[in-house]
């Protein structure tokens, strides 16, 4: 069976920002199922311009990661 490697979480703490593609690999998800959590605000999202962010602390927070 083939699996995706998840980043650890300690190497996110060194970021600002996440894409939502990246935050896909961290919880698991495909990106189209990322990108449906994210409109549904079930992770923390912001907007810059055009783009779509997650910023890593409040990612970690909502993680219940410290």
């Amino acid at each position: 069976m083939n699996q995706r490697m998840r980043p650890p979480l300690e190497h996110l703490a060194g970021q600002a920002t996440l894409t939502v593609e990246q935050t896909a690999q961290v919880l698991g998800l495909g990106r189209t199922a990322a990108y449906d959590a994210a409109r549904r605000g079930e992770f923390p999202t912001r907007r810059l311009g055009r783009r779509l962010v997650v910023p890593v602390p409040a990612l970690l927070d909502w993680l219940g990661w410290h």
